[in-house]
């Protein structure tokens, strides 16, 4: 079986494939001072509550956005798996050209969803991941990473605004029942939800000018699904799309 693991700044994402198919995943926080050894037993004691062991797995590859960790779990690999994992960055193939003027400054997880998507649905695209940062990615209809643009994620954001802001308490995000708030909780809600909503469409519509072609727009990411809901420039919700584009590049490039 495959391991595939996905770390952002605030999560790492795993998932074990056998063959195409995902047959468990999980999500953890992401904290760059664990040692080697702690991962190591984080990720035992997720598998044998799934009844899986380290002995199971045939191969590892890592998208990693936190350079610390990339070493960290290069190392946990070696060690306790026995098995040097593939390391998604320059010099793999990813049979999809980057039209960037630095393609060394595009983050692996950037890549591996275009991967994902454009072997989905084989078209012009624009994929908004829903992380620590949310990033729109730009895939013309032949397949080629034409750029994107980055903002702050939705958690940044709202914990920029109790910080700032002394009187004002820190709220759960959810979409409230209308955008008119008639309290405080009520208020943030509405702008911090529906003030996200307005810079999605904003970004796409923008984008969508730009364009000669029209893409479908793709979303991931753990609030991806409420967002989606509030707006109709999301076409289609794809939770595991980072873990299906880590097992297309590790097919891309296994020896």
């Amino acid at each position: 079986m495959l391991l595939v693991i996905d770390v952002g700044n605030s999560n790492i994402v795993l998932g074990i494939y056998a063959g195409t198919k995902l047959k468990k995943d999980w999500r953890v926080g992401t904290d760059k001072y664990r040692t080697v050894d702690e991962y190591a037993m984080l990720i035992n004691d997720l598998f044998s509550l799934s009844g899986l062991g380290f002995a199971d797995l045939s191969d590892v590859i890592i998208s990693c956005v936190v350079p610390p960790l990339q070493d960290i779990l290069g190392k946990l690999c070696r060690q306790y798996l026995q098995l040097t994992p593939y390391l998604v960055g320059p010099g793999m193939k990813t049979g999809m050209p980057i039209q960037y003027d630095n393609p060394r400054e595009v983050g692996a997880d950037r890549i591996v969803n275009a991967v994902a998507a454009y072997e989905q649905y084989r078209g012009a695209l624009i994929v908004v991941d829903f992380g620590t940062a949310t990033t729109f990615d730009v895939i013309s209809a032949e397949g080629s990473y034409q750029g994107g643009a980055i903002a702050p994620g939705i958690g940044i954001s709202a914990e920029a605004l109790f910080d700032r802001a002394s009187k004002l308490p820190r709220v759960e995000f959810s979409r409230p029942a209308q955008i008119i708030g008639k309290n405080t909780v009520n208020s943030m809600q509405a702008g911090i939800f529906f003030g996200y909503v307005g810079l999605v469409e904003g970004i796409v519509g923008r984008m969508k000018k730009e364009l000669s072609e029209t893409p479908k727009v793709i979303a991931t990411g753990g609030l991806a699904g409420p967002i989606a809901a509030a707006t109709d420039c999301i076409d289609q919700v794809e939770p595991f799309l980072t873990l299906e584009g880590l097992r297309i590049l590790y097919q891309r490039n296994r020896g």
